[in-house]
């Protein structure tokens, strides 16, 4: 292309269309056909526009803002989360903007944070590669604390646990205190950013050789209210598991209220352990017994690999350890 710049107008003729029509597929317009989009992003690609935009964007001054797309505010270990990587992005002279991220809005992110962001934080969500290859170009990294469910790019880094290892311990302490029939309450949804642990813990089940039979796990979609209703016929069944295991703090707490509400006596009956450690884990009855996710060490390293990333520095995947923090609910 050497120095030439495509414009809007060579954008609109290649595509055989008016200069108004790239503009509304440019702002994400739901006024344009399907395949009339596609016509005007494919001239879009063939004559480089947005790679031009991406260069005039870094002839202008960074925004000094940063993106962090959630999955639900009242969640306590993404808000715990987002509170340690405002904290380490305040150090830098980074500000936070929060965006909830609904799957079927995806195609709206390039226009709204277009310019506006100069890195994007992920909370384990699964971009399409298509908005993946888009923020790539325009110079914008992406970092996801907590393993993407559905590995689409390589210019997503991601932050996480060795969730298998962790899991191994936890079973082995279940194992030790004399369990062998466990059961796991997981996410339904296999594109959540939680649903990689019911994998995981799969494979530190078959470690420990202990099988993890199909009616021994649930699902619910990582609230505390649908883990009761998915958990409480079964708390009270004969010759059923001894131990359970929540993919989440909040469905464990979930499990814990409905064996209040039966009468099952935790941990003589059934013993119950969380995988994050959220301020209500050490205040349920019993308290819970759980896998202390290192939330203060991800925010900062989190903010360590965006300036990485940033700066056009290598930067690999995180593997962080964690702790097993033992409570009266085992």
């Amino acid at each position: 292309m050497g120095e030439h710049m495509a414009t809007r107008k060579e954008v609109a003729d290649r595509a055989g269309v008016s200069i108004a029509v790239v503009s509304y597929v440019l702002n994400d317009s739901n006024y344009v056909k399907e395949e009339t989009r596609r016509k005007v992003l494919q001239a879009i690609e063939e004559l480089g526009y947005e790679t031009n935009m991406a260069a005039r964007a870094l002839k202008m001054r960074k925004t000094e803002q940063l993106a962090v797309l959630i999955n639900h505010l009242g969640n306590p270990h993404e808000a715990g989360l987002l509170l340690r990587i405002e904290e380490h992005a305040a150090k830098h002279n980074y500000v936070l903007f929060f965006q909830t991220f609904h799957k079927e809005q995806e195609s709206r992110l390039k226009a709204l944070l277009h310019g506006r962001v100069d890195g994007i934080f992920l909370l384990g969500q699964s971009l399409q590669e298509e908005t993946l290859r888009h923020f790539a170009k325009l110079g914008i990294p992406v970092v996801s604390i907590t393993t993407p469910a559905v590995p689409r790019c390589d210019h997503v880094t991601s932050i996480d646990l060795d969730w298998t290892a962790e899991y191994r311990k936890l079973i082995r302490l279940l194992k030790a205190k004399g369990h062998e029939r466990i059961a796991y309450m997981a996410i339904g949804d296999p594109e959540h950013p939680l649903s990689h642990r019911l994998k995981a813990f799969r494979q530190a089940m078959e470690q420990e050789r202990l099988p993890l039979a199909e009616p021994d796990i649930f699902y619910a979609d990582g609230g505390l209210q649908t883990a009761h209703e998915a958990i409480r016929t079964k708390v009270t069944a004969p010759g059923r598991f001894t131990a359970i295991v929540g993919a989440n703090d909040l469905m464990a707490a979930g499990i814990v209220a409905a064996c209040r509400a039966s009468g099952v006596r935790i941990p003589q009956e059934l013993a119950v352990a969380g995988s994050e450690d959220i301020l209500m884990s050490s205040q349920t009855a019993p308290p819970l017994t759980v896998i202390h996710y290192p939330r203060e060490k991800v925010g900062e390293i989190a903010m360590e690999v965006m300036l990485d990333k940033m700066r056009k520095r290598p930067a690999s995947d995180r593997i962080l350890q964690a702790e097993i923090v033992e409570r009266a609910s085992l």
